[in-house]
């Protein structure tokens, strides 16, 4: 998660809320890919968590990443909660430590690639006299909730503090998953509503490609994204499928109201953030916040508002595809060159609307419920998600042809698209195949895990 928002402007009316998303409109030939994920931290040698202080622990990880990269330290009460570069990329870091690139808006899959390498060389320097490993897994596989540390953000503590009066596993989402979020451009709210559509019903099959979490607690936990699953018993308000996404007139105005009805959780003033969890945003707009008389609503309130919602896909100022497990680089590359080869050529995204529009609301709840534990083999609409991907995964490569934006060795974007389509064609994830690493040459232990999958 980026640096919030500080811009002071004040907000009065509803029209500036819907402003606010529509500010974000791009003409077409300025469409950029952006990538964030998060990787578990580890001490190699122990396969213990990393606590944010002591000399090995996150904080001397953020500030050696500092002196490798000279990118300017984001602090919150004096601690080091981030890196901020000039560029538009940042580096933060979760509740449980999990440490996170927020890449700068690229032009290709070939400069988001580039990105990573750079970003991950660079942690590993960081890393390596610490002693810290980082796990490619959407979970960690081994520590309890309870084992895991915390870290000094003062957002994640008013989360904390409000995410088991709304369900039973938001602490597990906030202190250890891992995900990757693609993130989007759209040139109208037409093009946005469109978009919306087509990556939502499409999520679940995002789920079931990048399958990658089946351990909690150090054994298998029932699932092949443990981590998705999570996500649906963590908020109902600010979570799920966006079923008014498929209304007639849906737009900016109708994903405001959303926004309005979802109770907020902090409003920051200057460096303190104020716990106001489960009050109204239209209270703080009128100014009349019962935990803050007086104050009214900028635009880092809505900014930092909007970024506490977590759908499947997100609208903020661009489009967050948020339903896949975080895995190795090839990985990650392959799910930009996934939800781009989909969205950003026409053609390709008038397929991937005809591949869904048979589908209405309970398919689409159905594969959301069910991807995490079946993946590949979730029923939907008389097909399977596995199928679907397929289909899918053949119109990305399309898409991604039309773009034609070629490396320095000639080659497309498509290349990226390889270890999806080697899934696809197996019929088996990864987390499919860590099971049976576990069931066979690991013997029933996770601890393996900490050689083989990580970055």
């Amino acid at each position: 998660m980026a640096r919030d928002s500080n811009d002071t402007t004040p907000l009065t009316t509803r029209a500036e809320l819907i402003e606010w998303f529509a500010a974000g409109e791009k003409p077409r030939a300025q469409f950029a890919i952006g990538t964030e994920h998060e990787k578990i931290p580890f001490y190699r040698e122990s396969r213990e968590p990393v606590p944010y202080d002591g000399e090995r622990g996150i904080r001397a990880l953020l500030e050696g990443l500092a002196r490798e990269t000279g990118w300017e330290p984001i602090l919150d009460l004096g601690n080091i909660i981030g890196l901020s570069a000039e560029e538009g990329g940042a580096i933060s870091i979760e509740p449980g430590g999990q440490f996170e690139l927020s890449g700068a808006a690229l032009p290709d899959v070939h400069g988001t690639a580039a990105e990573l390498a750079a970003h991950l060389a660079a942690t590993k320097r960081a890393a390596e006299s610490l002693d810290i490993g980082f796990l490619t897994l959407g979970m960690s596989p081994r520590w309890r909730r309870d084992e895991t540390p915390v870290m000094p953000k003062s957002r994640y503590k008013i989360m904390a503090g409000y995410m088991p009066k709304v369900g039973s596993l938001g602490l597990d989402m906030m202190l250890r998953t891992a995900t990757v979020q693609v993130n989007l451009d759209f040139a109208s709210e037409a093009d946005m509503v469109r978009k919306m559509r087509a990556s939502l019903a499409l999520q679940p099959v995002a789920t079931a490609l990048f399958a990658n979490s089946p351990f909690t607690d150090g054994r298998p936990n029932g699932f092949l994204s443990r981590r998705s699953e999570i996500w649906r018993d963590t908020d109902p308000h600010r979570t799920g499928m966006l079923p008014f996404a498929f209304e007639a007139g849906f737009g900016y105005e109708a994903y405001v109201d959303w926004l309005l009805d979802m109770p907020m959780y902090f409003v920051k003033r200057g460096d303190i953030y104020h716990d106001v969890s489960g009050a109204s945003f239209r209270d703080l707009m009128a100014g009349k916040l019962a935990q803050l008389p007086g104050e009214y609503a900028t635009v880092a309130d809505w900014a930092n508002h909007a970024s506490t919602a977590f759908p499947e896909v997100r609208l903020k100022r661009f489009l967050e595809m948020r339903g896949a497990d975080v895995g190795d680089p090839g990985m990650i590359a392959a799910q930009a060159a996934f939800w781009a080869g989909l969205l950003y050529d026409e053609a390709a995204l008038d397929a991937a609307l005809d591949l869904v529009k048979g589908w209405n609301q309970a398919n689409r709840e159905a594969a959301r419920a069910t991807a995490p534990r079946l993946g590949l083999a979730t029923p939907v609409a008389n097909t399977t998600l596995g199928a679907v991907a397929a289909e899918a995964l053949a119109i990305a490569r399309s898409g991604l042809r039309a773009r034609a934006r070629r490396d320095a060795e000639g080659r497309d974007e498509t290349i990226y698209l390889q270890p999806l389509e080697a899934i696809v064609t197996a019929g088996r994830t990864r987390a499919d195949d860590l099971l049976a690493d576990y069931e066979g040459r690991w013997g029933a232990c996770v601890r393996p895990a900490f050689t083989e999958c990580v970055f």
